[in-house]
């Protein structure tokens, strides 16, 4: 009866492999990482990286972008000084033509 579970289930190359795991355990000398219980400390070690790059992207966008802001901004300033001579100079014809 214990033969036909066995075959039933495939238990015997199951059973082989749990054998090549538990030999190949053997031969590493640290130990096995397991869960502390504490779900917000096991996920630290597998997030802490990937949320490290992401803030280096982050902050990289964020560089580019106030670079890119402080060229516009000093276009604007340029076109306002542009502006404000146009506006002069309209006003210094205005009263040269009266």
């Amino acid at each position: 009866e214990i033969q036909e579970v066995k075959d039933e289930g495939n238990l015997e190359v199951l059973f082989n492999s749990l054998d090549k795991i538990v030999e190949e355990a053997k031969n590493q000398e640290e130990p096995a990482w397991r869960p502390s219980g504490i779900p917000e400390e096991d996920i630290r070690s597998a997030m802490v990286p990937y949320l490290l790059k992401h803030r280096s992207y982050l902050r990289k966008v964020l560089k580019e972008k106030e670079e890119e802001n402080r060229k516009v901004a000093e276009s604007v300033l340029a076109g306002r000084d542009g502006i404000a001579e146009l506006q002069q100079l309209i006003q210094a014809r205005k009263h040269a033509w009266q």
